[in-house]
Order: structure tokens, then C-alpha cells, then sequence
């Protein structure tokens, strides 16, 4: 996650002492030291943000009014200057995936004031997933490269895909497990994979030893393709800011070694995104592989964080998802959910946290996001 005061990735240096918060960068989320009191105004937002739905985007990209009416064409031209990296075959060993662990991010220049913000809400304990995860086999970890001594991690979720049912090879996350933002001059990470259900028996727990197989039960998902937001990607960075309210992506991938299956037809399911989700309806329940202390990434864990409230950094934009809730780095990119006509659908992923941790804030998924999902399933 991303810190407001603090930005939380969940971004992993192997080696690396990790007093996380969530981070927004790369797998944790963004944290904040000194929670926002009040939802922050367009003014008092980070400057690239301020009048964004007005004058547009920094990078020469369209108001916000616009970006909600991107086609199949709009998306296809930008995306073409935003390509992911083809991951190495083979190159997530054991060693690599239990050595990624969250990186600690700085603290933000400023805090977000301003008006629209509800108050915070009460800490909720995270709780550990009994082992096997059989009843949650679309959640799961995403590993990537930072730089070639940096392997990150953040947390992920099988969606289903509008084109292809039944038939799904996409997985939500946060805009920052995939791209730094603004400062990735177009580049998104590498070596990025997906690992469904990672630890399910619990192999590796306790300090446990084990082998690739036993820690990736349906084996290990190399990413081809990612998409995030254009708002994430021109404004985004290691801090909380108004990016963070556009912080999701969308990767699409395929399986190291081919089976004929999807994604879906391999764990056994995928889980719809609920696009533009009345709030007084929604009743979260969050999901991630939480890997900053006290939390070890090896356990997914969740948090039933109830009705959300909302945070703002830029109040032309819907204002965040935000939950009680104690997972730490490591947990960014991890599903939201709420029940919609009786099933689970995805609502948000986490993206930003304080440090210490004591509540989540995800992204309102609006015609943005939708945009995007519909433009990577049709790309397949």
C-alpha cells in the first residue's frame, strides 16, 4: 500500500528490513503517519492533481470527463506506450518468492486537508486463513522485479473476464505493483507472476521448508500483459496523493507451463468486479498476504472491515474505500470484496495504510476502471 504519511509498497527488496506500512509503489500499502482528519480539497491535493478533471493530466492526458469515455482505440493507443515486460521462464525459484519482502518507503511531504473526508475508522485485528485455502483459491501473491537485486511482492485476485467466460487469465492489483508512476518514464516492472493460492498447505509456514510445487498449488502464472490507469501512471509515486485514487491495474497471464486450462478453469473460479458500487450497499471484506511485521507473508489473512468510509485527496475524484483494518506491506493489490446478488464481487484492492497500521484505503472503481478491464479482455 501506499502511505499517506508513509507510502507503503508492499515492494520487496530481497534482503532488505522491511518496517512497513502499505505501500502504494510496489506491494504494501502507502502508509501515513499522521492520518488526513479531513478529506483533502483539489487545492490542498498534491499539486499535479489540482484541477485535473478540469485543465487534465499531467502528461498531456485528458480531463477526467474524457478518460470515463475512452474506447477500445483510446486505451489501444496509449497502453502501446506502456508494454510490460515478458517475464524470464523459470525464473521465480523458491529462494526468489520467500525472499521477497516489503521495502519501507519515505514519509510524504504533506498531508491532504481540506473537506469530504469521513472519520477514520476503529482498527479491525486481521485474521489468518486456515490452511488448506480451498475456499479461496482466486486470491493470491504477485511477485515482480523492482531491479534486478529487488524482488517485490504484492497480493492479487482472479477476476472474471467479460470476453472470455468461464475462461478468465486476469488478475487484479494495485496501480503500484505494477508501475512507479510518474517516475517509470513508461516502464512498468519485470519479471512479474502470479502465484494463486501461494502456501495453501501450508508448507512454508513457520519457517517451514519446501518445494516450488508445494508452495504454488496451481503453479506459477507469468504476466504478458498489464494495464493500469492513466491517472496512476502520470501522478503516481511513493506517497498517498489524489494518484492514489485511480491506484489499480490489471495484468493478464499465462501458465509457465501450458495445461490447455485458463486461469479460472485451474483454481476453480474468478471473481466479477463490481464497477461503480453504490457504497451504503457495500460491506467489505479485505484479503492479502500481509509481509511486514508482525505479519510474515507466508499466511493470507483478512480483515471484515464492514461499511466503508471514504477519503479523498482530490475531491473531482470519487473519493476512496476505507476500512478498519491491520495488515501491513505486502497486502497491497489484495481484493476488496461485497457481496452483489448474493455472490462475491470485487469492489477495490488495497492501495494505502498507515504506519502503525490500523486501517485500508482502496480506490473507487468507476468507468475508468471498467474502461480499462474491458479494453485487456478484448486485447487478449
Amino acid at each position: 500500500m501506499s502511505r499517506i504519511a508513509r507510502t507503503r509498497r508492499a515492494l520487496t527488496a530481497a534482503g532488505a528490513t522491511a518496517a512497513i506500512v502499505l505501500a502504494a509503489a510496489a506491494c504494501g500499502p502507502d502508509e501515513t503517519d499522521n492520518p488526513p482528519q479531513a478529506a483533502p480539497t483539489t487545492s490542498a491535493a498534491p499539486s499535479p492533481a489540482a484541477g485535473a478533471s478540469d485543465a487534465g493530466l499531467p502528461g498531456g492526458l485528458p480531463s477526467l470527463d474524457v478518460l470515463k469515455k475512452w474506447k477500445f482505440a483510446d486505451w489501444d493507443k496509449w497502453a502501446k506506450q506502456h508494454v510490460l515486460p515478458q517475464a524470464a521462464k523459470g525464473f521465480w525459484d523458491l529462494q526468489k518468492l520467500l525472499a521477497a519482502k516489503p521495502k519501507d518507503p519515505a514519509a510524504p511531504p504533506q498531508q491532504p486537508g481540506g473537506d469530504g473526508n469521513d472519520p477514520l475508522p476503529a482498527p479491525v485485528q486481521a485474521q489468518p486463513i486456515s490452511h488448506p485455502y480451498t475456499q479461496y483459491p482466486v486470491d493470491g501473491k504477485i511477485f515482480f522485479d523492482i531491479s534486478p537485486t529487488e524482488h517485490a511482492v504484492c497480493s492479487g485476485t482472479v477476476i472474471s473476464d467479460p470476453a472470455h467466460p468461464g475462461k478468465s487469465n486476469l488478475v487484479w492489483t494495485a496501480g503500484h505493483c505494477l508501475s512507479a508512476g510518474k517516475s517509470s518514464g513508461g516502464k512498468f516492472y519485470s519479471n512479474m507472476a502470479f502465484v494463486p493460492a501461494f502456501n495453501s498447505s501450508g508448507a512454508v509456514s513457520n519457517g517451514g521448508k519446501s518445494t516450488v510445487d508445494k508452495v504454488a498449488p496451481f503453479g506459477i502464472w507469468d504476466a504478458v500483459q498489464g494495464i493500469t490507469s492513466p491517472q496512476w501512471e502520470a501522478e503516481g509515486d511513493e506517497y498517498g496523493s489524489a494518484a492514489s485514487q485511480y491506484d489499480f491495474s490489471i495484468i493478464q497471464v499465462k501458465p509457465e507451463n501450458a495445461t490447455g486450462k485458463s486461469l479460472e478453469e485451474t483454481v476453480g473460479g474468478s471473481v466479477p468486479v463490481w464497477f461503480n458500487a453504490p457504497r451504503d450497499q457495500l460491506k467489505i471484506t479485505a484479503i492479502g498476504y500481509p509481509a511486514a511485521p508482525p505479519f510474515t507473508g507466508m499466511e493470507m489473512e483478512q480483515c471484515a472491515g464492514g461499511k466503508p468510509s471514504r477519503l479523498s485527496f482530490d475531491k473531482s475524484r470519487p473519493p476512496m474505500n476505507v476500512i478498519g483494518c491491520t495488515m501491513t506491506g505486502g497486502s497491497s493489490g489484495g481484493g476488496w470484496f461485497s457481496m452483489k446478488d448474493g455472490k462475491p464481487a470485487l469492489v477495490s484492492n488495497t492501495s494505502i495504510g498507515p504506519d502503525p497500521s490500523a486501517w485500508l484505503a482502496g480506490p473507487y472503481l468507476d468507468d475508468v476502471a471498467q474502461g480499462a478491464l474491458d479494453y485487456i479482455a478484448k486485447n487478449d
